[in-house]
Order: structure tokens, then C-alpha cells, then sequence
């Protein structure tokens, strides 16, 4: 569709499965491609935190300091955060509080639970599908300016592209609420850029605008569910209206807490620098593959590919013992596309010495 916007409206036999996700691909005895959840012990600043909130489970959550603990970091004030039951949950509140949404669009190909949230609150969606050709970056020129709800990832989910922060806030304007999902925001990192590159979680300039981040992928916490909103107290209010009561636990509110303090913004900046040398080194050992490219200049905790056959390629894979997570799930993608989550190297190099044998049978 070259980022020309098409009309859907509910689920149809030709549809991607939006309810599909990379937990899906995994099982017993399988080296986990698939998740993009780092998985490393907790550290003890944010382990000791989650075990002494254990003691206090007779009382209700109190939301109120992990709020100011994440406002603070964001450079907020507490009425424009909401905390979440993981980001996930913010795409349902927001389908759900926003019942008069006329033209909501959806930029594609991203992860699929903002436009199923819509969906299965009955609104009609118009998709966005940004070009491959292109490295699927985003044009801010192909947004429909009648729309009065976008909704992008960044760094986006499946292609790990990072947008240009610009670009996005390009696209805020009174009437619209402009949605920007950073889930995997603090995986990214630009040497000699301090903080997260491209984040407009601390931009309180721009209207409309709702940043949805998670703090369960960098801190290995998708058990718990734990995310934030980030945006105009009026529209949080909105949202928050429609959220069950005590949607955060007491522990998930602890980790909130512990992961917004500076300790926690040093280790993420290690972290992230780690990470980007790792997915240099999967990119690097990929694209010496004969049949394999990588889409874009992945940014993020994992790499979108293009291998013809890549259907077969994953069940091959998975009958030697590798979960990789499938593409075609993502409209704006098809049976040839596989995205993988970046590891360390030994963990790489061995997925490739597997992936190479299969593709040269």
C-alpha cells in the first residue's frame, strides 16, 4: 500500500490474527526467540522492594508514590501519569473511555493490541502501512489529516525502527489524540546521546499527545504487568474513568517505584549500550546469510527478517529446538517475515550455526 491508508472494520478469514503473540511460539525445551523480555535476575534494588511489599497485601494498592516516584522521572506532575496493569492494558482504556472516536488510524506494521483494543470496542479502523522498500519509517505526510486518533510505535514492534522524535510530534494537533506507544523505548541508546533517543515522554508541549510505556521487557517483569500512561491530566482522567478499581497490585506498584529511581536509569543506560552491541552482532551474523534481510536499522531488543520460505524456516527451527517469532501476524507483513529477539552472542552464534544448516538443506 506504499503508507496509503485502507479502511477495515472487524475481522475477516484474509485478516492477520492480531490476537497472536510471540509467547505463543514458545514451549518446553525451546530456546526463546520469540519474547522480547529480558530475562537476567533482578537486581536487588528492585527485587527487595517487590518482596517486602509481600507483607503489606492486606491492604488495598496505594497508587500515589509510585505515581510521583514516575512523574518525577518524566519531569511530570503526578496528574498526568496513570499507571496500568502492563502497557497493554492503557490500549483497552483507551478504546474503551474514547467511544466517540470518528477516524481512528493505526500506523502498521506495529504491535497488534492497539488496533484489537479499537476493534473490540467497535470502532472502524483505518490502517497506515508503512513501506518496506522504504525501511518502513514513517512519512508524517501519509497520516490522514481527518484523523482524530493516531497510533505508532517507537521503537516499533515488529520492525524495531526508531522514528525520529519529530516526525511524531509533527503529528500532534488540537482535536487528535496522538498515541505513541515507547514500550521499548529504554532499550534504545545513540552513543553520545544521554537518556532514551527520539522519547517525548517528558514533552508536555505537544496536544493531545499519550505516551504508553511498560517497565516489563528491560526488567523482565511481564508476569507482574506494570506499565504507565503519560499525558494531559483531562484525557488520563478520561481514561481512568473507565479502569477497574485497583487495576496496579501492591507489588507491581513497588517495582513501579523502584524503577523510576535513579539507580534503575543507570542500569537501564548499561543495559541499552549492551544491547545495541549484541544487535549488531545478530544484524552483523544475519546479513551474511545468503537469502536473509534485515528489514530497516533495527533499534531495538529485536530484528525483523525477510527469508522466503520463512514459514517452513520456523517449524524447521523449532524442530531444532529454536522459538522464533512469526511475521505474518502483523498486517503489513506476510509468511515471509520472522522476527527474532536479540541475545547475548553464544546464544546468537548458535542460532545461526542452526539457521544456516536449515537454510543450505
Amino acid at each position: 500500500m506504499h503508507g496509503q491508508p485502507t479502511t477495515t472494520s472487524g475481522a475477516s478469514p484474509a485478516e492477520p490474527d492480531l490476537a497472536h503473540h510471540g509467547d505463543a511460539e514458545v514451549a518446553a525445551g525451546l530456546v526463546d526467540l520469540a519474547v522480547n523480555v529480558r530475562r537476567a535476575p533482578l537486581p536487588p534494588w528492585l527485587a527487595e522492594p517487590i518482596t517486602a511489599s509481600l507483607a503489606d497485601l492486606a491492604a488495598y494498592p496505594d497508587p500515589r508514590p509510585a505515581r510521583a516516584a514516575v512523574a518525577a522521572r518524566h519531569g511530570r506532575p503526578p496528574e498526568e501519569v496513570l499507571l496500568t496493569a502492563g502497557a497493554a492494558e492503557g490500549f483497552v482504556l483507551l478504546a474503551q473511555a474514547l467511544r466517540g472516536l470518528q477516524r481512528p488510524v493505526v500506523v502498521h506494521p506495529q504491535f497488534t493490541e492497539p488496533e484489537a483494543a479499537l476493534r473490540a470496542a467497535g470502532h472502524t479502523v483505518r490502517r497506515v502501512l508503512l513501506d518496506e522498500a522504504d525501511g518502513f519509517r514513517l512519512h508524517p505526510d501519509r497520516i490522514p489529516a481527518d484523523a482524530d486518533l493516531v497510533m505508532i510505535g517507537n521503537p516499533t514492534n515488529p520492525t524495531a525502527v526508531l522514528h525520529p522524535a519529530a516526525d511524531l510530534a509533527a503529528l500532534a494537533r488540537p482535536g487528535r489524540v496522538l498515541v505513541v506507544d515507547e514500550a521499548f523505548a529504554d532499550t534504545t541508546a545513540t552513543p553520545g546521546v544521554p537518556g532514551e533517543p527520539e522519547s517525548l515522554a517528558a514533552r508536555r508541549d505537544l496536544p493531545g499527545l499519550l505516551v504508553v510505556r511498560s517497565l516489563t521487557k528491560t526488567w523482565g517483569l511481564a508476569g507482574l504487568r506494570i506499565g504507565y500512561l503519560l499525558g494531559e491530566a483531562a484525557l488520563l482522567r478520561r481514561l481512568a474513568a473507565v479502569q477497574p478499581l485497583w487495576a496496579v497490585s501492591t507489588p507491581a506498584l513497588a517495582a513501579a517505584a523502584a524503577c523510576a529511581g535513579p539507580e534503575a536509569a543507570r542500569a537501564e543506560r548499561a543495559i541499552a549500550a549492551q544491547l545495541a552491541a549484541d544487535r549488531d552482532h545478530l544484524v552483523a551474523r544475519l546479513s551474511a546469510l545468503p537469502g536473509v534481510r534485515v528489514a530497516g536499522r533495527p533499534a531495538s531488543a529485536f530484528v525483523l527478517v525477510r527469508i522466503a520460505g520463512a514459514d517452513r524456516i520456523r517449524d524447521l527451527l523449532r524442530g531444532r529446538g529454536w522459538a522464533v517469532r512469526r511475521g505474518d501476524t502483523f498486517p503489513g507483513l506476510g509468511p515471509d517475515w520472522l522476527r527474532i529477539a536479540v541475545r547475548d552472542r553464544v546464544t546468537t552464534d548458535a542460532f545461526i550455526e542452526v539457521l544456516a544448516e536449515i537454510m543450505e538443506a
